[in-house]
């Protein structure tokens, strides 16, 4: 029987498809939507991994993760500022 914390990490991943569609076509402004939402849920299915695998090392992952990307976003919108 499958785990419902790897279930549900699976239709969390799944999520990021749309997220990707968006960043890759979307206007700069969509563009930025999209990479934000993609590393909100990518944090989510991090944590939901690590609660389904049993692995605390992979909570630790998700965090740095999430602190990570929100510094990365704001390069991304420091970077692209001066053409929205």
């Amino acid at each position: 029987m499958t785990d419902p914390w790897l279930l549900a990490a699976g239709i969390v991943l799944i999520g990021l498809l749309p997220c990707g569609f968006v960043a890759l076509r979307g206007s700069p402004i969509e563009r930025l939507i999209g990479l934000e939402l993609g590393s909100v849920l990518t944090a989510i299915a991090l944590l939901l991994l690590a609660q389904g695998f049993d692995r605390d090392v992979y909570f630790d992952l998700a965090l740095v993760f999430a602190v990570l990307s929100f510094a990365g976003n704001l390069a991304y919108i420091r970077f692209f500022e001066r053409w929205i």
